[in-house]
């Protein structure tokens, strides 16, 4: 994407009414002000163009979805479709996800989503990982006991975090290693995002893993 286009997207995400950029402010607050109602919440972090969080706010009007993610240009194409399809329960926040005790209070979270984070393969960088130990204490103070849900065609960081899941002592409620071989599957889980097509095409398989804090 030309540096001029990325620059307009960032332009017009500023008036997009379903997107908050650093915004600290709706912390506590985010069903009563945002959405106005006490619908469940539940975040996709590194939501990417937001597929996730755009599907599952069309299957589930019950609850409400905020897309989270630092990448504004990515972004902008879940917002635009939510604002297309006059979707009031679908938002996106902007920020870096090692924030997020930021942006939302204790127990104001009902579930989250992880959808194929960076795998952060170098072991140096296993601190970064979207399930690490720190990362799932996060989750844990602004959910407390929610479902978290990771969908990713990593092996190494599904190992990852079975060994982290494992370590805590807590037992997955799903563990599939191939998804589309689950002939059983959920229908949400047939919500592909633009990363997972191309994994697919590449012959990986995705891996789904759901669990509670």
């Amino acid at each position: 994407m030309g540096k001029k286009k990325k620059l307009q997207k960032f332009a017009e995400l500023d008036t997009f009414s379903n997107v908050f950029q650093h915004d600290r402010s709706k912390k506590g607050k985010w069903k009563e002000t945002v959405f106005g109602n006490n619908k469940p919440l539940t975040l996709e972090l590194a939501c990417g163009k937001g597929e996730y969080t755009i599907g599952m706010a069309r299957m589930y009007p019950e609850r409400n979805f905020i897309g989270v993610d630092i990448k504004g240009n990515r972004i902008w194409k879940g917002a635009s479709t939510g604002l297309e399809d006059g979707l009031n329960n679908a938002k996106f926040l902007r920020c870096k996800i090692h924030n997020i005790e930021e942006f939302f209070s204790n127990n104001e979270v009902d579930e989250i989503w992880i959808t194929f984070p960076d795998p952060q393969p170098r072991d140096s960088k296993e601190k970064h990982r979207l399930t690490h130990p720190r990362f799932l204490a996060m989750y844990n103070n602004i959910g407390g006991n929610i479902p978290v849900n990771l969908k990713t065609d990593s092996t190494l960081l599904y190992n990852f975090t079975k060994e982290v899941l494992n370590e805590m002592g807590i037992e997955p409620e799903f563990d599939i290693p191939d998804v589309y071989a689950w002939n059983d599957r959920p229908e949400h889980l047939n919500i592909r995002t633009f990363y997972e097509g191309m994994w697919l095409e590449e012959g990986k398989k995705i891996k789904y893993l759901r669990f509670h804090l």
